[in-house]
């Protein structure tokens, strides 16, 4: 199975899973970090390696961050190392929903790019879809 770390600002992280577990039940192998003000450099490399290790079930980690260029983003990129962490930026609830329908099931590289365009998929503009919808 692989492991998934979640590295947002604040709280977003945990309240993604909390509400990803709502819907879904338990995420196994999900782990949040959380990235604030109060947190140094090494302090955060440190919890995001005991994370890694935590959700490591030895089919790898993906970590997903919730802005590229940013503090998560960037000390996640410190830990990209083929076929043993990959890390996707933008995510959101769709993407934790999906989690667990693929964990298993595919190398480390294609689950972090099929998590990626899900999310990416999962983003509308409701207006355009309701007028589409409108004119059928």
């Amino acid at each position: 199975m692989i492991g998934v770390v979640v590295m947002t600002h604040g709280n977003l992280g945990k309240e993604l899973i909390r509400a990803a577990e709502l819907i879904k039940g338990e995420l196994k192998g999900v782990i949040p970090v959380t990235v604030d003000a109060t947190k140094g450099v090494d302090e955060l490399k440190k919890e995001t390696t005991a994370a890694i290790k935590k959700s490591d079930a030895g089919a790898g980690v993906l970590i997903l961050t919730d802005l590229f260029g940013g503090t998560p983003s960037n000390i996640s990129l410190s830990f990209l190392k083929k076929d043993k962490v990959e890390v996707v930026t933008g995510v959101n609830l769709p993407m934790l929903l999906k989690v667990p329908n693929a964990q298993g099931e595919m190398s480390l590289y294609e689950f972090a790019d099929y998590i990626a365009e899900y999310g990416k998929k999962n983003i509308y503009l409701a207006s355009a879809i309701l007028n589409r919808k409108a004119e059928d």
